[in-house]
């Protein structure tokens, strides 16, 4: 949305974009609670964390959320996986990047050993575990899952290196019951489930991204609770629905969203389903 748009409606930036700026984002204390959890307990003893959920609940979101959280914290290093569907070469090389270690990737010993010394380093120094954040993990390879879980620890498993925050979808739950993959499993300490958001929930969200874009009357509260009513408890559906409205208000020129707008919006297929129908039943008649 560019400036001229913004002024028109009084806004700092699109509140229904993806590209939001953190603090437009709702931290619930469901989100709190795991990212307090993670920088009490993971950053100090090390581990797997996961965060689940369907589409559009808000996994991403909680990421965001608690890498801001962490990066504030003194003498932690946080990586973020940008390439979860990497073979274990491109796997290493990316790790190498991440943790700053000039890694061979054809050499996975020296480059397993490079990384786990660097970490070692870190934790004496600091005596706070790296932590590495993978989104979308329902899309890794198996082997780098497995190559990861090595990774992270030292002294025959009594002794954790690394914590690592895994989030994806329902995918990544069956996943992680394969036969080979139930070690990395039986390592997770802490989760969190994302579900469908209630109505409530839904309208706090909006009523956030509203205030915190600088409107808070940008739309009307019918208009509100008729998106979050059709919204179908998803939050990335309740953002799309009132990005499209926002749309052609500005398109329009309009001061304000309100039912009417959602109407010609949303009910005009319905409208003409609905003449095509009577139409229908007019030339039936005739006959």
């Amino acid at each position: 949305m560019n400036k001229k748009l913004l002024a028109l409606y009084g806004l700092k930036w699109n509140p229904f974009s993806q590209d939001l700026p953190v603090e437009a984002l709702l931290r619930t204390k469901k989100i709190e609670s795991f990212c307090w959890r993670i920088e009490q307990n993971h950053i100090r003893e090390g581990g797997f964390a996961m965060i689940t959920g369907d589409p559009g609940t808000g996994k991403s979101v909680a990421l965001r959320l608690l890498f801001d959280r962490l990066s504030k914290v003194g003498n932690t290093t946080v990586g973020a996986l940008a390439h979860p569907q990497s073979n274990v070469a491109d796997f290493y090389r990316e790790m190498g990047d991440l943790f700053g270690v000039p890694l061979r990737p054809h050499n996975r010993w020296m480059g397993f050993k490079a990384l786990r010394e660097r970490w070692q380093g870190h934790i004496e120094n600091t005596m706070l575990r790296p932590v590495l954040l993978v989104d979308e993990a329902q899309e890794m390879n198996p082997l780098v899952l497995s190559e990861l879980r090595l990774l992270t620890s030292t002294h025959f498993d009594s002794k954790i290196i690394l914590s690592v925050v895994l989030a994806g979808d329902g995918r990544l739950q069956e996943k992680l019951r394969r036969d080979d993959l139930l070690p990395l499993g039986s390592r997770i300490r802490t989760r969190l489930q994302l579900e469908s958001a209630t109505r409530d929930e839904l309208l706090e969200h909006l009523r956030h991204l509203l205030q915190t874009a600088g409107n808070a009357t940008l739309m009307t509260p019918q208009l509100m609770e008729a998106v979050c009513d059709h919204a179908l408890g998803n939050l990335r559906v309740m953002t799309t629905m009132a990005a499209e409205l926002l749309s052609v208000a500005a398109q329009r020129e309009l001061t304000q969203l309100d039912e009417k707008l959602y109407l010609d919006v949303f009910a005009a297929p319905r409208q003409v389903a609905s003449g095509k129908a009577d139409a229908g039943k007019l030339k039936v008649a005739r006959r």
